[in-house]
């Protein structure tokens, strides 16, 4: 009978200890996964705050693109006064005359030794008239 109990005592203590160590063990798993919770919850709410900071820049541009739209459709639209419409055609014109004029002026005087800066001017000059056209037209 002493053996039984003594036998009972030991394998008590061994099963409680098993115990405390499987309530250790849970806790921290609990905690762990408590932990990745929390970061996902983190992320979800930073990735939609993004969402929406995305969508109000979307918003944003597209106003702005239909405000810039309706702007160049209404630059055209004639004012019904002779010499407003005249000068609305001609400043455009004229600008680029005079633009192109100073550059070629520019380019005498430095003995028309192109640099990197008027190669790069032709270079959008060129892309301007012919690619955007191009590209325009096929709806790019």
């Amino acid at each position: 009978m002493l053996f039984g109990e003594i036998s009972s005592y030991f394998s008590k203590k061994q099963e409680h200890k098993a115990e405390m160590q499987r309530m250790l063990l849970q806790g921290k798993l609990d905690g762990e996964q408590h932990a990745r919770n929390l970061a996902a919850q983190r992320l979800q709410a930073e990735l939609g705050i993004k969402t929406i900071n995305v969508q109000s820049e979307a918003a944003v541009s597209e106003i702005e693109a239909a405000a810039f739209k309706a702007a160049q459709e209404r630059a055209w639209v004639p004012t019904g006064i002779k010499w407003v419409d005249a000068w609305n055609s001609s400043i455009r014109p004229a600008f680029g005359t005079a633009a192109l004029f100073l550059w070629l002026l520019m380019e005498h005087r430095s003995g028309w030794a192109f640099g990197a800066w008027s190669m790069d001017l032709a270079g959008v000059v060129v892309g301007y008239f012919f690619a955007d056209r191009s590209l325009r037209k096929r709806g790019k």
